[in-house]
């Protein structure tokens, strides 16, 4: 079984006539574009450590199979504003599992969607902690709990937004987690 040991974020935007090519260039613009992108459930794994974008797009090999959780959106409308975010919380034990969340969103700001999706990795791992919570409190409330509990070492989120092209061209945005 493999279990990836480094992780690295990245985002991208692309805008073209065409779906798939919009999708292709917002892949481009995230440095992904060359490799086979295998999309992978939201656990991050023990021991894995995060590395800069810069690295990880260097360990890249064209044509190679990579795990990935990936936050994708779209649209043809003009100025409607579209986003996609991956959150992600790690346990203080790095020898424990932590969560990866995407989230995407239409008419969200991109502070909005990535706190969204932050939060929600967060309340994952908090639930498989026992930190004990009120689910209808705001986020920088529950976030402060969720700290002060001592078991979540840190949360953080990638978020990329984009207005739709004014023409009606494809815009498509990406968050992506990328394992290594």
């Amino acid at each position: 079984m493999y279990v990836p040991t480094r992780i690295f974020f990245t985002k991208g935007v692309g805008v073209h006539k065409d779906r798939l090519a919009s999708f292709e260039l917002a892949l481009r613009k995230a440095g992904v574009e060359k490799c086979n992108l295998v999309y992978v459930s939201s656990i991050f794994p023990p021991n894995c450590k995060q590395v800069a974008r810069g690295i990880g797009l260097k360990s890249l090999e064209p044509g190679g199979i990579v795990y990935c959780v990936m936050a994708r959106n779209e649209t043809n409308e003009p100025n409607r504003l579209v986003s996609a975010a991956i959150g992600l919380a790690q346990p203080k034990d790095t020898a424990e599992y932590g969560y990866l969340s995407e989230h995407h969103a239409f008419g969200e700001t991109q502070d909005k969607t990535g706190e969204y999706a932050e939060d929600l990795a967060a309340t994952m791992l908090a639930t498989t902690l026992g930190i004990e919570f009120d689910a209808n409190l705001a986020w920088q409330e529950r976030e402060q709990i969720y700290k002060a509990s001592r078991k979540i070492i840190r949360t953080k989120h990638v978020c990329q937004s984009a207005q739709g092209n004014k023409c009606g061209l494809w815009t498509t945005v990406i968050a992506v987690a990328v394992f290594l």
